[in-house]
C-alpha cells in the first residue's frame, strides 16, 4: 500500500484519542501541541492525562469506549491493547468517514504517522510506509546529527524574510531561494550572528533593492 505524505493544520478540530495509558498519553501532547480540540474517551488516565483534563485542556469521558463516540471527531486514534475495541473503533470511523490511527495495529489504521524530526518550525519526517517503524526511527535519529539546531533558527529566518517580500513587486523564484539560503547563513546563526545572516539573505534576495 502508497501513503500519501500530508502535514495537517489541526487548530481547533475536534480530534479524539480512545485509550488513556502512556501512548494515548504521547497522541495528546502531540494534538495538543498542533492546537487541537482533543476529546479523551477512557475509564482510567495516566497522571500527566489526569492533570490536563482537570486543567480543562481535554475533555474526558470516563469510561469504556461505546458506538458513536468518535461522532463529530476529525481525526482519531485509538491506543489500547484491545484488539475488539480497535476492531470496534476502526469499522465505526470507516463509517463515520474519520481518518484513524490504531497504535501498533495497522491493519485497523487509515493513516499512519511518520518518525519526525523538529528543530523549530522546520520538521522532517520519516516513514517506511508502516513496514518498519524502528527504521524510521533509526533514520531519524541519524538525521538528528546532521539538521542541527541552527536548521531551525534558519527557517525562522527564511520565514521572516518571506513575510517582509509580501508585497514585493517580483518576487524570487524558488532557484534563488535556494542559491541564497547558502550553508554561510548557518554558520552565522550558529556563531550567534543572527543579524548578519539576515542581511546577507536578504541581500541575495534583492529585498533592499525594492524597500
Amino acid at each position: 500500500m502508497g501513503y500519501y505524505p500530508v502535514f495537517l493544520d489541526l487548530t481547533d478540530r475536534p480530534c479524539g484519542v480512545i485509550g488513556g495509558g502512556a501512548v494515548a498519553e504521547r497522541k495528546v501532547e502531540a494534538l495538543l501541541a498542533a492546537g487541537a480540540r482533543v476529546t479523551v474517551v477512557s475509564p482510567a488516565l495516566t497522571p500527566p492525562l489526569q492533570a490536563l483534563a482537570h486543567a480543562g485542556r481535554v475533555r474526558h469521558v470516563g469510561r469504556d469506549y461505546r458506538a458513536g463516540d468518535l461522532a463529530g471527531q476529525q481525526l482519531a486514534f485509538v491506543a489500547t491493547d484491545d484488539g475488539a475495541v480497535n476492531g470496534a473503533v476502526a469499522a465505526d470511523a470507516r463509517a463515520l468517514g474519520i481518518w484513524l490511527n490504531a497504535a501498533d495495529d495497522p491493519q485497523h489504521c487509515s493513516f499512519i504517522l511518520p518518525s519526525v524530526l523538529r528543530r523549530g518550525p522546520l520538521q522532517v519526517a520519516v516513514a517506511t510506509g508502516g513496514a518498519s517503524p524502528a527504521l524510521s526511527r533509526a533514520i531519524r535519529e541519524e538525521l538528528e546529527g546532521y539538521f542541527t539546531e541552527e536548521y531551525g533558527g534558519l527557517a525562522e529566518l527564511a520565514a521572516e524574510v518571506r513575510r517582509e517580500l509580501a508585497g514585493s513587486p517580483s518576487r524570487p523564484s524558488a532557484v534563488a531561494w535556494g542559491r541564497a539560503l547558502a550553508p554561510d547563513l548557518r554558520r552565522l546563526l550558529a556563531d550567534g550572528q543572527r543579524d548578519e545572516a539576515k542581511a546577507r539573505l536578504r541581500a541575495r534576495l534583492g529585498v533592499t533593492a525594492w524597500q
